[in-house]
């Protein structure tokens, strides 16, 4: 009606039930903004106090200055290279030096020696006794080392320890031995996967177009095709 035409245009009552939420929604926010401020120890320091500015009222977070030039990233790299390498070498030596006191007698992943024998006819299969073959005692007749004959055993006294438990002492031994060389082999196979990553990473700091072939894994870095490029 003409009469309340000043009024404006007639509004639906729900629309002041979805405006009276969103005014307290925002006046809980504010309480709870306000209360924070006041909870806030003002000693409290924070780095985002020097790390952010205020610009035309938008937060902008300062991006740090490059303290080192690329040149300087790369002589570090090589630098850690050289010390990852110096470490597996060492590493590597005394895998030599454990692998040549044990001899790899009982080591997990190696390959089972073959003893080959060649007959003529079956029978001789069938009649084959390796202990006798070999000359020495059928409870020696698995060992891989240490396997003397019979003849030397009668020639010879018995060397070496023969009580229960002092066997048992030096089997113990010898078994912390390998599980020493085990993790010895996991660490020069560690140290060599890091300096290969160390060296792809070297690699990515020159302007060289590349794309990157494979992902990085735990057991390999990421492999990158370089753009050729002829040197002067």
């Amino acid at each position: 009606p003409a009469s309340r035409r000043k009024l404006g245009l007639l509004e639906k009552k729900k629309d002041y039930k979805l405006r009276a939420n969103d005014y307290h929604k925002k006046q809980n926010a504010l309480r709870a903004l306000q209360k924070k401020a006041l909870d806030k120890n003002p000693d409290e320091f924070y780095f985002k106090m020097i790390r952010a500015e205020l610009k035309d009222g938008v937060h902008i977070k300062k991006l740090p200055k490059d303290e080192v030039t690329p040149e300087q990233v790369k002589l570090m790299r090589t630098q850690d290279i050289k010390y990852v390498e110096m470490k597996r070498v060492a590493e590597a030596k005394k895998i030599e030096r454990l692998k040549s006191e044990l001899h790899l007698l009982d080591a997990e992943g190696k390959n089972p020696n073959k003893h080959v024998f060649f007959f003529d006819t079956k029978k001789e299969v069938q009649e084959f006794d390796i202990a006798t073959h070999l000359g020495t005692l059928p409870e020696l007749v698995n060992r891989v080392y240490n396997r003397p004959t019979i003849a030397t055993l009668q020639k010879e006294a018995l060397k070496g320890a023969t009580d229960p438990l002092h066997l048992k002492k030096l089997a113990q031994q010898r078994k912390n031995q390998y599980d020493l060389l085990k993790q010895r082999i996991e660490r020069e196979k560690a140290m060599f996967v890091v300096a290969q990553k160390i060296q792809t990473r070297k690699d990515l700091l020159d302007k060289t177009h590349k794309v990157k072939v494979k992902k990085e894994t735990t057991n390999g870095p990421a492999i990158y095709k370089f753009k050729f490029q002829r040197k002067r």
